[in-house]
């Protein structure tokens, strides 16, 4: 899949104005509007402009987009980032109200997401509630673990008097449930847009995403560590200090044990209802034969075990 660049699509710069980017649209989907145009590829292009107008006339697309296209040329091999959206404020569940299949792969990539947006409100003349806005966070795992309070800057997408896309910050203090997980959601009650004719304000719904953890990963309550070990420990068993997001744990391995093993300790997942469970995944570290007396050791074990890795193979 390659990136696809919307400016260059419409034939207009990053900076354009909302209603340059209008107008921009017009011209080139009356000149290839496969009922008036006689090119060959006029269907085609017509849906590149489509799609291209649907992502920049929306200044919430279109400002997640610039940031993501930052670091991408036209042409260029492209899978979309993890969590490549959050961190943005969005009025209705942000990049759900187009239908994904009417387009590329590479729209459906970023924004043909099968999420809910919620329910959303008709304004009304005088009194109306304001709309519920959505954002994604990105959390650490140690978070969830023992539950904190962080500050996050949103960035809200807008446009200027000029007509120019602008985001300002939106600064708040969120309390994060301890237990919460990937794809669970945080309700801040009267965070949303404002109502109108005193009518109250809507909500700010958070959609938790975990940053990837150095040590550990996380599927669904429980975690995983990959646990370097010598062969001679599992070989001959071995207690171990295995460090866990909660503090380090002596753990026995039994003698004989094998690569990919999992040893489990009960309860130090997630501390959801339900809790997890925490993993040590053995992986076993082969010392390099890097001096004389350690290649000497080999060939002694190699001579006395008379194991051979290759004996189940049958050689025609």
């Amino acid at each position: 899949m390659k990136f696809k660049d919307y400016y260059q699509t419409l034939g207009i710069d990053k900076d354009a104005t909302q209603e340059e980017i209008k107008r921009a649209y017009r011209k080139l989907a009356r000149r290839y509007h496969p009922d008036v145009s006689k090119d060959t590829d006029a269907e085609e292009r017509f849906k590149e402009l489509g799609e291209a107008y649907e992502v920049l006339k929306d200044p919430e697309k279109r400002a997640a987009y610039d940031q993501l296209g930052a670091n991408w040329q036209a042409g260029q091999d492209f899978t979309a980032p993890p969590d490549w959206d959050a961190g943005f404020e969005f009025s209705g569940g942000g990049f759900t109200q187009a239908d994904g299949q009417a387009f590329s792969d590479f729209f459906e990539s970023l924004f043909g997401r099968g999420f809910d947006p919620g329910t959303q409100r008709q304004r009304q003349p005088f009194s109306s509630r304001g709309a519920d806005h959505h954002a994604k966070i990105l959390i650490d795992l140690e978070d969830s673990l023992r539950g904190a309070t962080r500050s996050l800057t949103l960035q809200v997408p807008g446009v200027d008097a000029r007509g120019h896309l602008r985001t300002r910050d939106h600064t708040l203090k969120v309390t994060i449930p301890k237990g919460i997980a990937p794809g669970q959601r945080i309700r801040l009650a009267g965070q949303g847009e404002p109502g109108y004719g005193g009518a109250p304000a809507g909500d700010l719904y958070l959609d938790v995403a975990f940053r990837p953890h150095s040590l550990y990963r996380l599927e669904g309550k429980d975690i995983y560590l990959d646990l370097p070990v010598a062969p001679w420990e599992v070989a001959l068993g071995a207690t171990v200090e295995v460090p866990t997001p909660v503090g380090k744990v002596d753990l026995k391995i039994p003698a004989g044990s094998v690569g990919g093993k999992k040893m489990r300790i009960k309860g130090r997942g997630l501390p959801a209802r339900g809790a997890g469970d925490f993993y040590a995944v053995l992986k076993i570290v082969v010392p390099p034969a890097s001096s004389p007396q350690v290649e000497q050791a080999y060939r002694e074990l190699a001579e006395a075990s008379g194991f051979d890795p290759r004996r189940h193979l049958h050689f025609s």
